[in-house]
């Protein structure tokens, strides 16, 4: 079975540590998927979902915000500022964080300031839609 190493962090813990045989990543463009011996490239990530299968046949889904992607030498690193398993997601409270975030965006703010309420609006619209998604099972 062909396999690669993968890491998949965020500024807070380490998701996942291990041999992996497919990863898929919503990169800026379009969904990315991986496989053993891939070229060597870095991959911007937007919000979305992180999929993947470890060497041992597990599937792990998971929420991811922004972040990058580095393949080198069979390896895959992933490194985005927040990452959460379904099952972690507080709908409630994306719910509310996006309120805020609308609310927020009606203000006179810095081009700054607006993107970063939009990048916080963007991830809670992703935490609702995936926590919804996955709550039923």
């Amino acid at each position: 079975m062909n396999t690669f190493s993968l890491r998949v962090l965020s500024c807070d813990r380490v998701f996942f540590e291990g041999e992996a045989t497919s990863l898929t990543v919503p990169g800026m463009d379009g969904d990315y998927g991986i496989l053993a011996h891939h070229e060597n490239a870095v991959i911007a990530l937007k919000e979305g979902e992180l999929r993947f299968t470890a060497a041992d046949g597990t599937k792990e889904v998971a929420v991811v915000g922004l972040g990058f992607a580095e393949i080198a030498d069979n390896a895959v690193t992933v490194l985005a500022d927040s990452i959460e398993r379904p099952d972690e997601i507080d709908v409630k409270r994306a719910e509310r964080a996006a309120a805020k975030a609308r609310e927020e965006l009606l203000q006179q703010r810095s081009l700054r300031e607006n993107k970063m309420i939009e990048a916080s609006l963007s991830r809670a619209m992703m935490r609702i839609k995936e926590g919804n998604k996955y709550s039923g099972l």
